[in-house]
């Protein structure tokens, strides 16, 4: 049975028939120990069949470790969304991004296609300023309504800066990382492990909170 009925196939179809340059996915599992895996890699491949433009690399997390290192994978199933070089551009999704998150997955599709929405230049140059090592995780779930706009802030900055990595962690994927973060409301936003943001804050929050570090 397909994940997207016909309605939203022709409507995704149409969204997807704009990506202008290619995007190249990488996409991490294993056959035991991950229930979400199958369903992840399904939406992934109903996905990629709406467009010839979205290309998928499935790799086996346990088999692939060198690869997994290189992109700072730690767990799965995981996304990594790259340009049309397979430049990383340090977009990460840790969890199908299903219910709303649809909207953010779309969103940094457009982004790496090169189709992204220009910053105001005062805020592109504090972004292009950032010279540290900056991780943020944006802890969401499918049915939170205000959580694709803080994943997408996330990973435009990251998409900016490659001092920047930015995940959208799915917490009913990741229970035990929604608990060592203690997230108890969504979207809850962490920076270099111990910064939080809650709620679904402008882009201004997030370089104010980063500039201090």
């Amino acid at each position: 049975m397909s994940i997207f009925n016909k309605e939203t196939t022709d409507q995704l179809t149409e969204i997807l028939s704009k990506l202008t340059n290619e995007v190249n996915l990488v996409y991490f599992h294993q056959e035991t120990d991950c229930p979400t895996c199958e369903e992840t890699l399904k939406f992934l491949n109903e996905m990629i069949a709406l467009s010839d433009k979205i290309k998928l690399e499935v790799l086996n997390f346990a088999n692939e470790k060198e690869k997994a290192v290189s992109f700072g994978i730690n767990k799965v199933p995981a996304i990594v969304i790259t340009d049309k070089d397979k430049t990383d551009r340090g977009i990460r999704f840790y969890g199908a991004p299903a219910g709303y998150e649809i909207n953010s997955f779309l969103a940094s599709l457009f982004e790496a296609s090169g189709l992204s929405e220009p910053l105001p230049a005062d805020i592109l140059n504090r972004v292009k300023l950032i010279d540290k090592e900056i991780y943020i995780q944006v802890f969401v779930t499918p049915s939170c309504p205000h959580c694709p706009g803080a994943v997408v802030t996330a990973h435009k900055l990251a998409f900016e800066n490659k001092n920047i990595t930015a995940d959208m962690v799915e917490c009913t994927v990741f229970p035990n990382e929604a608990s060592k973060y203690n997230v108890s409301g969504v979207p809850k936003i962490i920076i270099n492990e111990k910064h939080e943001l809650v709620g679904n804050q402008p882009i201004t929050a997030f370089l104010e909170t980063i500039e201090q570090l």
